[in-house]
């Protein structure tokens, strides 16, 4: 799990990459879960939330560039 201030320091492309990975990693989680092969059951939770983290820090951050 990643922490908000950790990711204030990615740029804008590293944080664009990292949600890639994250989508892809809970894109294989939910497979993993519909074929009851998921052995982490809370790392679902886990990539949620720093998929949220990640889309609030962008949106922050073009709201900032917005003004």
């Amino acid at each position: 799990m990643t922490k908000a201030t950790d990711l204030r320091a990615n740029t804008d492309d590293q944080l664009s990459e990292q949600l890639g990975n994250l989508k892809r990693e809970a894109f294989n989680l939910r497979f993993q879960a519909a074929t009851s092969q998921l052995e982490k059951p809370s790392r679902v939770k886990e990539v949620r939330r720093d998929i949220a983290r990640i889309k609030t820090l962008q949106s922050e951050r073009t709201r900032s560039e917005a003004k």
